[in-house]
């Protein structure tokens, strides 16, 4: 995958085509801002010592889109304040995911330190819904697209007609809204706000990453992800069934995977917010420690 420029913004492509724990970054020439840096630890060490680091963005606070953070400690950095607190505390990052079990914090512990380079960090300051900031000859609008996590920014670039999505990344897999305060209803609204956006070029962090032509039905069939899922579920809820045996099924995944704090987590997270979501709609019940489709 290569690095691509539009003008003054830059796409930094990640390792592995920018799969998890790897996403792609976004790069302001003159302006030298850094989005999201998680892309090649060299390439972003090598911008900032021939081009220059003067600010770091986050679209949002999940370990794969601050990995090389620590490259730029000296830099200030921003994200949107309802998604500062994660970053404080590492048992706080663990509280913000859902993480209950000791088995899966332990691992988590270790895993953010070693491979995600964590430490507690507070911003400089707070991006917010709305924001208009002049970049060298750029106006980038900050937009507020909560779902995925709560606040979770897009940044749409408007003299060239750029917009970067962060984890809305229309990718087969779907949406992510596992964490505690992620929201299937606030995704699919958020996914909508930004297809109305008029752009030319659509940005994401994660895979393809560069859609130069409107995606389309690309984000139909992202969001049916959502809906598929949710399909399965009521088909395996014909029978009363445990979380675990919601779990065992493997909705999300496909199959079981490795490591297990891993996966076997985020899909028990996001089969609780299914389940949630389908109580409240008046679709499922749960009796005792089972849950059934009415």
């Amino acid at each position: 995958m290569e690095e691509k420029h539009f003008g003054p913004v830059w796409f930094i492509p990640g390792e592995n085509k920018g799969k998890y724990p790897f996403c792609h970054s976004i790069y302001i020439e003159r302006a030298g801002v850094l989005i999201d840096p998680a892309s090649d630890r060299k390439r972003l060490t090598q911008i900032r010592e021939d081009h220059g680091v003067a600010t770091v963005w986050l679209s949002h606070w999940h370990e794969d889109h601050l990995t090389h953070l620590d490259l730029f400690d000296d830099r200030p950095f921003s994200l949107s304040e309802a998604d500062a607190p994660p970053l404080s505390d590492i048992e706080l990052f663990m509280d913000a995911y859902g993480m209950y079990e000791e088995e899966e914090r332990q691992y988590w512990r270790a895993t953010m330190e070693k491979d995600f380079h964590f430490r507690p960090r507070k911003p400089s300051s707070f991006l917010q819904d709305g924001d208009l900031l002049q970049l060298d000859g750029i106006t980038v609008e900050v937009i507020n697209t909560p779902g995925h996590t709560p606040g979770h920014l897009s940044f749409w670039f408007q003299e060239p007609g750029i917009i970067f999505m962060g984890d809305y990344d229309l990718t087969r897999f779907g949406p992510w809204y596992g964490d505690i305060d992620s929201s299937i209803e606030e995704t699919v609204r958020s996914v909508k706000r930004l297809r109305d956006i008029p752009a030319r070029v659509w940005l994401t962090g994660h895979e393809t990453g560069i859609f130069e032509e409107q995606p389309g039905d690309l984000w139909n069939q992202y969001l049916g992800v959502i809906y598929e899922r949710e399909r399965k579920l009521l088909k395996l809820l014909e029978k009363p069934r445990t979380l675990m045996e919601i779990v065992g099924a493997w909705i999300i995944y496909g199959k079981p995977r490795e490591p297990k704090a891993l996966f076997e987590f985020g899909e028990r997270a996001h089969m609780r917010k299914h389940l949630d979501r389908l109580i409240n709609k008046g679709i499922v019940t749960k009796d005792g420690d089972r849950y059934r489709k009415l």
